[in-house]
């Protein structure tokens, strides 16, 4: 599969992050744009895998730097559960378990597919901080091993002020729960 997109489809996607950028300062301050679009420019597969989050629907943008790590990070900011990422459950071993009514996809594959990463629970905190998000969806996150040995897997969601982690059986899935992702640059 090529990972790089056209000249075409690259400047779209720079400039609607760059807009999407310029209007949600508060998620990055100190951040400048001309540092950000270096660093895309200079990694096409990673652009590409932001293109991808855009396209299904998770309105990628720039939430902080990783000093030590020289890295920008971006995360879906989109303000419910990507719409091109519902109805699918936990992973493959999910998928695989159940026996009818299956979902098309599961969230660790098509993040994998992606090229990025499933929120964890702390980054998922984290996004919060910067807005309101998932009141009417709820986002699968990371779950920890020995949860998902057990047959469970986590979600997350904001409802009441507050944000909430569950368990639901990693096969479950629903129309309105999704997966939010992150990508490091």
């Amino acid at each position: 599969m090529k990972r790089e997109l056209s000249t075409k489809q690259k400047e779209s996607l720079l400039n609607t992050l760059k807009s999407r950028f310029e209007k949600n300062k508060s998620r990055h301050k100190g951040i400048e744009w001309d540092n950000v679009e270096v660093k895309l420019e200079s990694n096409p597969a990673k652009l590409w895998s932001l293109n991808e989050m855009e396209e299904t629907g998770g309105e990628p943008d720039v939430i902080g730097f990783d000093k030590k790590a020289g890295e920008y990070i971006f995360m879906d900011c989109c303000a419910e559960s990507p719409k091109g990422r519902r109805s699918i459950c936990y992973d493959h071993e999910a998928l695989e378990a159940r026996k009818e009514n299956k979902p098309k996809n599961s969230a660790i594959e098509m993040a994998a597919e992606m090229g990025i990463d499933i929120l964890v629970e702390e980054e998922y905190r984290v996004l919060q901080k910067l807005g309101t998000f998932d009141t009417k969806t709820s986002s699968w996150i990371k779950t920890p091993t020995d949860i998902r040995k057990l047959g469970g897997a986590i979600f997350a969601d904001y409802r009441y002020g507050q944000i909430f982690v569950y368990h639901n059986g990693a096969e479950s899935y629903y129309a309105a729960r999704g997966f939010r992702g992150s990508l490091r640059i």
